[in-house]
């Protein structure tokens, strides 16, 4: 079926350049002063048809093609039942552009919403809400007024069907469907609305997205309801971007619920949705931020024998380490890492292994309480089975036109677009070894940043051989040549992944794109998938060297491990672990692509700041929407992006960081306002859009919280020093005792300085001044034989029974943790029961209340026939 089919308007008396109504013209309109008509509206001239889309266009001195495609374009419209009235460029404030406005009366909305089967209200809802929670007045301080809250009454709905429409709750039909739901059906036409004659047989010239891509209008948007902050003039209109700026958008307002009804109303169920999942993971986030600090307050204060064995003069002071890389690092002592050890412990103790289950289990709750949000707001936003209908009814525009192929559709029984299947596996391989390849590039580039790493840190050794930055007040301590390498390192990665960053969203598209994707879910969700894989590897591939390469193939003095064959030998731990490195790397990565993304936030602020500065006299409502700036089709796109980046940190690499979640929350506090702020008073108001959940960034959520159980099992194993001091203590500490001391001693091996081959002996002006002959061998981090012994420099029976105390560390943690997942996630059913009881309601409902229409409606047909037939054989008898 055709929509246009239902429309038989002719193009009499249709004027590219004014306007279409014959109404208007009839009331001289069309010559208004400008002076004297209030142009910060939301109707036509008439002041009763609202504008529902706005379109503009500059004149070109060669566009003799452009204003033919607009005159044609503009035509079809009109012939489809639109109704335009045209702004000339001598009434816009630039003098240059003219603007389109469209309206669509209820003939062709009717028309649509049976196409797209929108749901609309057909009874009040008769199930009693028994929701009310215990103690609700403490909630009070959190909650915005209730015509704020809950602006429509709740309704049982169905897909509106234009033949029955007396069988719906019709009281106006100029406000029945909602702004929203207007600028949706009105860009559905657009959006397949052909630009060229019938006669040239073209099917490829069609759609607003091309005639803007090549320039025959400049934008299209529909136009929000007033000034973001005061509300508009025009009593007809709700002026819900006030109502949204005023208790929405503004920072004193973080401590406040959001509005989501309202943000649904205005900005579409899409936009709703991620703001209702952004709202709640930030909720969820407060829980995890509270006891992660309270891990870190509790290492904080705990105090650790192996700090204080490393920080003494005694221990620490007179145990002499092996040089940490070749020729141009000396020999040093113990103590010397006291401050890096004792910020290790900070984040390395009994605390971070309970941390790490939480965040397990948390990642559970969090996911499973969301499918309840979101099947919640299925029901209340009629959303139910969207799905399937969005998969079968709206084909994206450029699938229509790029394939020429057709087929049977078996179920419609209607000829249907199609791509060959040698097309699309042909298009799917040559976007994988795209994919590869970019990925092949970010890890040369974290190769080269390792490069780096090794080739920078022999410098910053030997620079600071004499302790240098121990001059510096407060920060020179804590200065080493580790941490000076893994900062500068990480400056670097984070520099990098900017840069790439940048290339990434470009080949993305493009490769999307190519795979020509049927409908607009579809291409949403294999976008997803490229930029989640490019962000992933690209964010998270160093933080996985640091916590699971770093250290683990060093090999030992005298017969150390090198880099592909290079003169550059791979990096060691320091003596306190390499959690703290990767605490490091994650701090940087982390807060720096925060920083980054407020830093953006604010160059947009300053860059975009106009529309206050005009009288609404003269500054019409659709020029000061025209100057804002564009929410793309991605819009949404990069902030679930940068959340889903943000979750990955504070879950994958938890256990190094206890703090992740609690910056996480205060960035999120922001974020939700910044963003809402934005979206209110920086951009155009965006085509309302559909959608039942948070698409493809559900799985991935839900893949990273099973990776986040395995990386943290790793990180608490392999990375920290959490077992290696259990086993001394249980099993090796001399004494018997339940303590540590003893175990920095009992955690190096000794080598015989003789045996360093002379290639890899530090240079006699590397080595400090107490160094001299009389000392004969050094230590190293590992579980080793001594020199002399049997089996000398092979690993100790210990290091195999710490190897073991790992695996089954990660098996058993891995197992708890999986089993309680599953058992809250079995526990935790996806829909809440009153929701299910509702959606069974409804569709009884449905059923019920149109078999009656139907009933009644033969009814009072068979009726009517009796009637006719009574007549006609009194009008014989009489005859």
């Amino acid at each position: 079926m055709s929509p246009t089919d239902s429309f038989n308007d002719d193009l009499n008396g249709y004027h590219p350049h004014g306007s279409s109504s014959t109404a208007s013209l009839q009331h001289g309109q069309s010559g208004i002063d400008k002076q004297q008509h209030s142009k910060d509206s939301v109707f036509f001239r008439d002041g009763l048809r609202r504008i529902d889309f706005v379109l503009s266009y500059v004149d070109d001195k060669d566009g003799e093609r452009k204003q033919e495609r607009r005159k044609v374009y503009e035509a079809n419209l009109v012939k489809v039942g639109l109704e335009l009235e045209t702004e000339d460029k001598i009434e816009s404030e630039d003098g240059k552009t003219y603007f389109v406005k469209i309206h669509a009366p209820w003939e062709v909305l009717a028309t649509y919403a049976d196409v797209l089967k929108i749901k609309v209200p057909f009874k009040v809802n008769d199930i009693p809400d028994n929701s009310e929670m215990p103690m609700n007045w403490l909630s009070t301080p959190f909650r915005l007024p209730e015509h704020i809250m809950q602006p429509e009454p709740d309704y049982f709905t169905a897909p509106f069907d234009k033949s029955k429409a007396d069988f719906f709750l019709i009281d106006n039909k100029d406000t029945f469907f909602p702004p929203s739901t207007r600028n949706r059906i009105v860009f559905y036409i657009l959006s397949r609305c052909s630009y060229i004659r019938e006669d040239c047989g073209d099917r490829d010239k069609k759609g607003i997205k091309r005639l803007l891509n090549n320039g025959t209008y400049t934008a299209a948007f529909p136009l929000h309801d007033s000034r973001y902050w005061t509300r508009s003039r025009d009593v007809n209109c709700d002026s819900e971007r006030y109502n949204l700026y005023k208790h929405w958008a503004r920072f004193f307002c973080f401590f406040k619920e959001q509005p989501l009804n309202l943000i649904r109303k205005y900005y579409g169920e899409k936009i709703g949705i991620y703001f209702a999942w952004l709202g709640f993971y930030t909720e969820m986030l407060l829980f995890a931020a509270v006891v992660g600090t309270i891990c870190f307050v509790y290492g904080s204060f705990l105090h650790f024998s192996g700090s204080k064995e490393i920080c003494s003069e005694e221990i620490g002071g007179s145990i002499v380490m092996c040089p940490l890389c070749d020729k141009k690092c000396g020999y040093w002592k113990l103590n010397t890492t006291c401050n890096s050890s004792w910020q290790s412990h900070l984040f390395d103790n009994v605390a971070t292994v309970f941390f790490a289950i939480f965040m397990g289990i948390w990642v559970t709750l969090f996911l499973e309480f969301w499918k309840r949000r979101q099947a919640r707001l299925e029901y209340e936003w009629d959303l139910v089975d969207f799905e399937e209908e969005q998969q079968q009814l709206q084909l994206r525009p450029e699938y229509e036109t790029k394939c020429t192929n057709r087929k049977l559709n078996r179920i419609t029984q209607e000829m249907e677009p199609y791509l060959p299947i040698t097309s699309k596996c042909a298009r799917s391989c040559l976007s994988g070894a795209t994919v590869l390849l970019w990925i092949s590039l970010i890890i040369a580039c974290i190769i080269g940043v390792i490069a780096y790493r090794l080739a920078v840190y022999a410098a910053f050794a030997s620079i600071m051989k004499d302790n240098p930055t121990t001059q510096l007040e407060v920060v020179g301590p804590y200065i080493t040549p580790q941490l000076a390498t893994s900062v500068t390192a990480s400056c670097i990665n984070f520099i990098i992944i900017m840069i790439l960053n940048l290339m990434y969203e470009r080949v993305a598209v493009w490769i999307t794109d190519m795979e020509i994707p049927k409908t607009h879910l579809e291409y949403e969700n294999k976008l997803t998938v490229k930029m989640f894989l490019f962000q992933f590897v690209n964010y998270y591939s160093s933080c996985f060297y640091v916590a699971f390469f770093k250290g683990k193939f060093v090999g030992y003095p005298g017969n150390y491990a090198y880099m592909f064959g290079s003169k550059l030998r791979n990096e060691e731990c320091d003596p306190g672990g390499c959690l703290i490195e990767l605490t490091t790397q994650l701090v940087i990565v982390m807060t720096g692509k925060q920083v980054w993304g407020n830093i953006q936030e604010a160059l947009n602020w300053w860059g975009s700041r106009r529309a206050r500065s005009h009288p609404e006299s003269l500054y019409s409502r659709w020029e000061q929407d025209h100057d804002l700036q564009a929410f793309g089709q991605l819009g949404l796109f990069y902030e679930y992006l940068e959340m889903v980046i943000q979750f990955g940190f504070i879950t994958l690499f938890v256990a190094s960081f206890p703090l992740a979640p609690l910056l996480a929350l205060i960035n999120n506090i922001i974020e939700v306002r910044v963003d809402s702020w934005k979206l209110t008073t920086q951009f155009r108001r965006p085509v309302a859009a559909k959608a039942h959940s948070i698409g493809a960034w559900e799985e991935i959520l839900n893949g990273m919280a099973v990776l986040s159980v395995v990386t943290n099992a790793f990180i608490v194993a392999f990375t920290s020093d959490m077992i290696p001091r259990l086993v001394y203590m249980y099993a090796y500490q001399p004494q018997g005792e339940m303590n540590m001391e003893g175990y920095i001693n009992n955690s190096l091996s000794v080598f015989n300085i003789s045996e360093i081959p002379a290639e890899n002996r530090p240079d006699d002006e590397e080595n400090p001044s107490w160094f001299n002959s009389s000392i004969t061998s050094c230590r190293y981090r590992d579980y080793r034989y001594p020199s002399g012994h049997e089996r000398q420099y092979s690993h100790t029976m210990q290091f195999w029974h710490i190897l073991a105390a790992k695996l089954a560390f990660i098996i058993i943690m891995e197992h708890v943790v999986f089993l309680v997942k599953f058992f809250v996630a079995w526990m935790i059913p996806d829909v809440p029961s009153d929701v299910r009881a509702r959606v069974k309601r409804e569709r009884y409902l449905v059923q019920e209340y149109l078999h009656n229409y139907e009933v009644e409606k033969l009814k009072i047909q068979l009726s009517k026939q009796n009637n006719e037939d009574y007549c006609a054989q009194d009008n014989r008898k009489m005859l």
